[in-house]
This record gives C-alpha cells, structure tokens and sequence, in this order.
C-alpha cells in the first residue's frame, strides 16, 4: 500500500528541478553524489567517465553545454530529477520551470589548486592565466550570478560551502534534503561523502 505522505513529497519534488552549480571544482560532483545516493534520479549521459580527478564520477551531461545554442528541450524530462550546471551556464536555462539550485562554494585558493593539477594531468598549459587574475575574475563572475540569481522568481538557491561540508556532513546533508522537500535518504546522502577526496587543502 502506498504511503500518501511519501506520495505528496515525491509529487512535490517532481514540479521543480534540482540543479548543482558552482565554479569547476568547487565540489558539484560530490553534491551529485550525494543527491544520488539519497534517492533523485541524475541527469547524466555517463560520456565523461570517471578519472584520477574525479575517481566517483562526473555526472555531466553535454546537451548543458549546447544550452546557449538553444539546446534546451531535454530539460521537459529533468523535472523531479538533479542536473549539474556550472555557474557559467546558469543564465541560460530558460524560464517556464521551476529550479532549486545548490550552489557550491569553496576556498578560490584549493578551486585554483584543483583547476591546475587537473591542466596538468592533461598535459595542458598552466601559465596562460595568473592565479591572481583568474581569482579575480571568478570573484566578479560570483558576484554577478549570485545577483543574478536573486531575482529570479522561479529559482530558489542553497548556498553550500564545500569545506564545512566535509567537516559536518551530518548538518548539511540534512539541510540538502530539506531544500529539497525532504524525501531522501539522508543517511544514505552521508555514505557518499568521502573525505579521501579532499585533495587541494589550504
């Protein structure tokens, strides 16, 4: 028999998205993580497998990337179910839905850190842009979607830091569920977050 309390909150949650945002490296994979393991469907094509960077995944999905092309529609299938947006492309998901962002947050100077070991692994440049003129401009790009977001009437944004994240993931992970109309499992959410992770310390 079905449990009508758990039916409205699965009826809730499926009128609005879930997107995880932030800066690259800010902890959007982990947030995923831990949304999935609580019990919400992923948005992800699985294209970008799992690497030394990311050893539990990416959880990308390349339509968001074709979103300022107006590749758009597959979001009518998002509803009730966690996509990952970096903040760069927030302005871009369209209005006539109703999202809750998580926003990611965390120290610029581990952000920096990551962003450059990732290059390396690469085999790609690291000196095209100074550590102090990318923090800047990432502080005004924060600045700017952050105020961005404040007006929108259809999104509703929990910041989260990455850093007190993994010091209480207790608090945090039951904050995420109840931004989210409170049906997943938090306990299961705690089990994703692995402090092994936690690489770029500063």
């Amino acid at each position: 028999m079905n449990n009508p309390i758990q039916e409205t909150k699965k009826s809730a949650q499926s009128k609005f998205i879930t997107v995880v945002s932030g800066l690259p490296r800010s902890g959007t994979s982990m947030a995923m993580k831990m949304l999935e393991a609580g019990g919400m469907a992923p948005v992800t094509d699985n294209l970008r497998t799992a690497d030394l960077d990311n050893p539990k995944g990416y959880y990308e999905f390349e339509r968001v990337k074709k979103m300022p092309e107006g590749d758009t529609a597959w979001l009518a299938e998002a509803n009730g179910k966690a996509v990952k947006v970096i903040s760069a492309l927030l302005e871009y998901l369209p209005d006539g839905y109703f999202y809750r962002v998580l926003f990611m947050r965390r120290k610029m100077e581990e952000i920096l850190a990551s962003q450059q070991q990732m290059l390396i692994r690469a085999d790609k440049p690291t000196d095209q842009v100074n550590d102090q003129q990318l923090a800047m401009i990432y502080t005004k790009h924060l600045s700017s979607i952050q105020s961005w977001l404040s007006k929108k009437p259809n999104f509703s944004v929990l910041y989260l830091d990455y850093n007190l994240l993994l010091a209480d993931p207790s608090k945090y992970a039951s904050e995420i569920n109840h931004f989210v109309d409170g049906r997943l499992d938090v306990e299961n959410m705690l089990k994703a977050v692995d402090p092994s992770l936690y690489r770029q310390r500063k």
